[in-house]
């Protein structure tokens, strides 16, 4: 909706980004549908060859994936978890960087957004791993902001809070119970995955420009990042 063209990537649910694929071209938008594991340097290297030849070199990349598991406490999480969530938050990042920051610095610009998480500032009971990795992306990612600033590329991440989704609005009572979570945000309730996407881009636009190196949660005030 705000002009880009987008390479759509999945990891097994092909419909899914095939449905999203079909909506953007039916905006008028053109896209591309590409499948990899980005934990893994040579898919990651494959998805990057097949969108620049076919949609140029991307000046806006977005990192939003993460490997789902069981939360327990840090005495019982099982260890592969916590490998997990290294290799597709800390890992991702650093791969999708590899695989597309060159073309940003070769064109003097660019714009990297990385999805986090409130639970970053949390540090609730159960979050040790899925903190550890999103922690460890927040640290690789500060120093990749200094470190490719001067080529006119930003880089920010988006902190979302307990946001509803399409998985949630299937289940009508889970988007208007009332829940201790929902009475702890300031603003009372849950966010909008379109809220999530707003900040998105704004992150991507020139409005931006200015801004690099952020951690910005989407939360309702939930967590607030002091000074």
């Amino acid at each position: 909706q705000c002009g880009a063209h987008v390479a759509i990537h999945y990891h097994s649910n092909r419909e899914m980004a095939e449905s999203l694929l079909q909506e953007l071209q039916e905006q008028g938008g053109n896209g591309l549908v590409v499948g990899a594991d980005i934990t893994v340097e040579s898919d990651v290297n494959r998805m990057k060859d097949e969108v620049v030849s076919n949609l140029g070199s991307p000046m806006i990349v977005v990192n939003n994936a993460v490997i789902q598991y069981d939360w327990t406490s840090v005495l019982e999480q099982p260890i592969e978890d916590y490998e997990s969530q290294f290799k597709s938050c800390v890992m991702q990042n650093v791969l999708m960087a590899r695989a597309f920051v060159p073309g940003m610095i070769e064109a003097g610009y660019g714009r990297n957004i990385a999805i986090n998480t409130e639970c970053a500032m949390q540090n609730f009971p159960g979050q040790s791993a899925y903190v550890s990795g999103k922690r460890g992306m927040d640290g690789v990612l500060r120093v990749l902001a200094k470190e490719i600033g001067e080529h006119a590329i930003t880089v920010n991440q988006v902190a979302p809070g307990w946001t509803l989704s399409d998985r949630d609005r299937s289940k009508v009572a889970s988007t208007t119970e009332s829940n201790p979570y929902i009475e702890a945000v300031p603003l009372r309730r849950r966010g909008e995955d379109q809220e999530i996407a707003n900040v998105v881009a704004f992150l991507a636009s020139d409005l931006s420009s200015f801004i690099t190196g952020a951690y910005i949660p989407v939360c309702g005030g939930n967590v607030m990042p002091a000074i």
